[in-house]
């Protein structure tokens, strides 16, 4: 399979609302029916994650198959890991609202491997029952550091993955 990455364009706005409720079902029949609720994400979460510019998708055949959002720099909900610690303190990437719209494709994957190539030390969480993508992080190599609290207070499972050699 070929994919490639860009940052998210007006035009891609419906494909990615879509898979955002395709990554709500698949939760839910999953056994994670309480991750992305209420409408979370959606289109003010996109528009914003558009703004920072930190909104990419995956695309195959010129077909949106992915979203998620990047960012190198701080996270504010990761100031406070609780039960355990970063692998380190240096500057980092984000990876947030990670969706494809054929989950056990690789295609989360790909995009994981992407943000590792722009940024080599990657930081990301997930719900505890979101056992699918704990998975894949095991899979990539992600160390599981702790928990943080998510904007709403819940608790998620904090990852980190860093190729850059210890201090």
């Amino acid at each position: 399979m070929v994919y490639t990455i860009r940052k998210t364009e007006p035009g891609d706005i419906q494909d990615i609302l879509s898979i955002y409720q395709k990554a709500r079902d698949f939760m839910a029949a999953s056994g994670n029916p309480s991750q992305w609720t209420g409408g979370y994400p959606g289109l003010p979460d996109l528009e914003q994650d558009i703004a920072q510019g930190a909104s990419y998708v995956c695309i195959q055949n010129d077909i949106v198959v992915a979203t998620f959002y990047f960012k190198i720099g701080d996270e504010p909900g990761y100031h406070m890991i609780r039960n355990g610690h970063w692998i380190n303190e240096e500057t980092y990437g984000v990876v947030h609202r990670i969706a494809a719209a054929f989950p056990g494709k690789g295609i989360a994957s790909f995009c994981l491997d992407w943000c590792l190539k722009q940024w080599g030390n990657i930081r990301i969480d997930t719900h505890r029952d979101n056992l699918p993508m704990q998975s894949l992080l095991k899979k990539k190599g992600f160390s599981k550091c702790g928990i943080v609290l998510a904007g709403d207070g819940s608790e998620r499972i904090a990852y980190q993955k860093s190729l850059w050699p210890a201090d």
